[in-house]
């Protein structure tokens, strides 16, 4: 099948879930409803104020944290990195907690630059040790970007125990897409933003997976594309942080399936990557809300089950750690 067809597949069937997206949920609202036109304020208030926002944010952070993942992959040359795994996310989730502490009435967009730097604070601070380590074997390196994000986590539950803001850090730690509504989620589509920017440099990137030595004497300014992409990877965590919290293995398991189905050619997979992380956001979104209705399980939590079910597989399967 050819990549167009399968892109338009693709696109397809992400369109289906952002349609059952709208009419899953505690407020009753069908399609049926909506095709008669007897919809009145209130139904188009629901439409609009939450199911539209929420079902848009649930593909915009979808979209975005497979493909800072996979940025993540190229970059360190290792299929078992992502943003939640390295410290990224976790280091945006400190700068939440710093900057609500020093500027409780700051802006959310403000908070979310200031999270942007700490993200990309821990992040270089990953690449730093690794490129330190004398074996860079497949495991070590994820094994110590969850050490360092253990300790910046508990950097940032210090601070928030002793500032009474752990149920803020807990809103930020996990994913969830309750409290979505129109005008708390618009930061959001900085992401879109940034994976078109991805998109753009896309050949670079993979130039830069096939390591430093190689990259340069194709001629490749190395560091330059290297802090590109960890721009990038910070700005999502953080903007994915400060709006719904973290949703994890997004970032792990979509550019792995990906790649594993089509190769590591950035211009190909990136389009991929994002519809597929997308959708897989979005159906854990529905399974959320679908498994006790009128209840809902957040999504970091469905996404946390699936995606490490999926991660044991790829294992199991004896997919590479290297790129």
């Amino acid at each position: 099948m050819s990549d167009r067809r399968l892109l338009s597949l693709g696109l397809l069937g992400l369109a289906v879930l952002f349609v059952a997206g709208l009419f899953v949920g505690a407020g009753k609202l069908s399609l049926a409803q909506v095709a008669g036109g007897g919809i009145d304020a209130e139904t188009l208030r629901l439409l609009f104020v939450s199911r539209i926002p929420r079902t848009a944010a649930a593909l915009l952070a979808g979209a975005s944290l497979a493909v800072a993942g996979l940025l993540m992959q190229m970059l360190s040359s290792n299929r078992f990195v992502e943003p939640s795994t390295v410290g990224t996310s976790e280091a945006a989730g400190l700068g939440m907690v710093v900057v609500t502490m020093l500027f409780p009435g700051a802006p959310v967009f403000a908070k979310m630059l200031v999270a942007s730097g700490f993200a990309l604070a821990g992040t270089c601070v990953f690449v730093a040790l690794i490129r330190r380590l004398r074996l860079k074997s497949g495991l070590l390196v994820p094994l110590v970007g969850l050490i360092l994000a253990g300790i910046i986590q508990a950097m940032a539950h210090f601070l928030a125990y002793r500032a009474d803001l752990l149920q803020s850090l807990g809103a930020w730690s996990s994913g969830d897409f309750s409290m979505v509504l129109r005008g708390r989620y618009e930061l959001l589509w900085i992401g879109l933003v940034l994976c078109a920017l991805a998109l753009l440099a896309a050949d670079r990137f993979t130039l830069a997976g096939l390591g430093r030595d190689v990259s340069v004497n194709l001629g490749l300014a190395y560091e330059k594309v290297v802090a590109l992409g960890l721009v990038i990877v910070s700005l999502i965590a953080a903007v994915t942080v400060a709006t719904i919290g973290t949703i994890p293995f997004v970032g792990l398991v979509v550019p792995n399936l990906v790649t594993t189905a089509m190769g590591d050619n950035g211009r190909r997979v990136i389009p991929f990557v994002a519809i597929a992380g997308a959708g897989l956001v979005l159906g854990c979104d529905l399974l959320g809300r679908s498994l006790r209705s009128p209840y809902e399980i957040p999504v970091g939590v469905i996404m946390g089950v699936a995606g490490a079910a999926i991660f044991l597989a790829l294992i199991a399967r004896g997919r590479p750690a290297h790129g």
